[in-house]
């Protein structure tokens, strides 16, 4: 079971430069929000990756990472603020 602790400092961290964030990064949070209890699924479409999270106390939170970005492996800095907003609603981040 990951700790939360871990969890929020590495959201923080990945907040700290929004402009240098792969997907990766946001595919460990949520690897390790669904150890630590929360529901967390995700689908794969043709240009997207879907994420939900969520317990029974915060509800569900939704975003979207579109991983193409031409000639850069990190993504664009819109989408790390979609995870930012939805990591808000589940209560793991305080702007």
């Amino acid at each position: 079971m990951a700790e939360l602790g871990r969890i929020r400092e590495r959201i923080c961290e990945l907040a700290g430069r929004r402009k240098n964030v792969t997907l990766a990064e946001i595919e460990w949070v949520m690897n390790q929000l669904g150890r630590s209890g929360y529901h967390v699924s995700a689908r794969k479409t043709l240009h997207a990756h879907l994420y939900v999270a969520g317990d029974a106390v915060a509800g569900k939170a939704r975003f979207a990472v579109c991983p193409h970005n031409k000639g850069a492996k990190q993504i664009k800095s819109c989408y790390v603020d979609e995870f930012l907003n939805a990591m808000v609603r589940l209560g793991l981040y305080e702007d």
